[in-house]
């Protein structure tokens, strides 16, 4: 169940360092269809950054799931199909978007794994195109040091400590040898019984595909993966550069004695990070089908979703 629960949080980190910025509500849908969030959360726990990832490719643009950071890791989009399903018959029509659906389901995908929970803003429509192109400039690269992540997260209006708090997200999930493969024969701030441990299921060549946890208990949200980075068995170069002699490294020790001090301040990065340049009010459309762009006018249906 966990890298499906990663999917919907690791989704909702690329929405929304992803997308004129009305304010969001976490009341949004009260009045409009107050069965949506009870209906997102039955779905996430049976399962056990404008919804942009969501839309597969067409002939106008090349989808985001094909990007560098994405391709062949972001699963779990079956899970979103269910939730939007549901969503829609206990509304009675596509009231909710799929870039809030992802926005709630990525905060009852934590609470799910024993993480926290914060009051998810909501209002957001979701965007009628992809970029492939976007999504690789502006996500942070596995292979980045601190200060190039310090200013991919300073481009977005994030500062150091949200830096260092969400990518406490990787406490969940899997990765790909071919995304760490570099960094477990190469890399010298590496615990040499870690490196050694990794390259068992990550050969020099081959293996690609192959996949190994962030941190020891990849279905739980705790501190685990900072406590890892203190004893250098961080997986990605980007984990293990927010404890390797810079700026960052007091508060990954904060957060790896402290689960409260994390869990607090990760919370409030996750407000922070789904307020960035929402498409709200009459920008975008809501989509009947999270994968494909609405291909109907307002004027052809009545339906809330223009």
């Amino acid at each position: 169940m966990a890298p499906r629960f990663n999917f919907l949080l690791h989704a909702f980190l690329c929405l929304a360092l992803a997308t004129t910025s009305f304010s969001l509500s976490p009341k949004f849908y009260d009045n409009l269809c107050p069965q949506a969030l009870p209906a997102i959360k039955r779905i996430v726990e049976a399962a056990g950054c404008d919804g942009s990832l969501l839309l597969d490719s067409t002939s106008a643009f090349e989808t985001e799931k094909n990007a560098r950071g994405n391709f062949n890791s972001v699963r779990g989009f079956e899970v979103v199909d269910q939730i939007k399903a549901e969503v829609d018959r206990v509304c009675g029509r596509p009231v909710v978007s799929c870039a809030d659906i992802l926005a709630v389901a990525a905060r009852d995908s934590v609470l799910a794994l024993g993480g926290p929970t914060w009051k998810v803003r909501l209002g957001r429509r979701d965007s009628t195109t992809a970029s492939r192109a976007l999504a690789d400039s502006v996500l942070p690269s596995a292979s980045m040091d601190l200060p190039a992540l310090i200013s991919n997260f300073k481009n977005q209006g994030l500062n150091t400590r949200d830096l260092v708090a969400l990518s406490g997200g990787h406490t969940v999930g899997l990765s790909q040898c071919v995304i760490f493969r570099n960094r477990i024969y190469n890399a010298t701030n590496i615990d040499p019984t870690f490196a050694k441990e990794r390259r068992v299921t990550c050969p020099r060549t081959g293996g690609n595909t192959n996949l190994a946890p962030f941190d020891p208990t990849p279905a739980r949200f705790d501190t685990a993966y900072f406590k890892n980075l203190v004893k250098e068995r961080g997986l990605l170069t980007s984990d293990q550069a927010l404890f390797s002699g810079g700026s960052t490294d007091k508060l990954v020790e904060t957060y790896s004695k402290n689960s409260d001090a994390f869990w607090v301040d990760f919370g409030k990065s996750m407000i922070k990070m789904g307020n960035i340049k929402p498409l709200t009010g009459n920008q975008g459309q809501i989509r009947v089908n999270c994968r494909k762009v609405n291909m109907y006018s307002c004027q052809e249906f009545s339906l809330f979703c223009c």
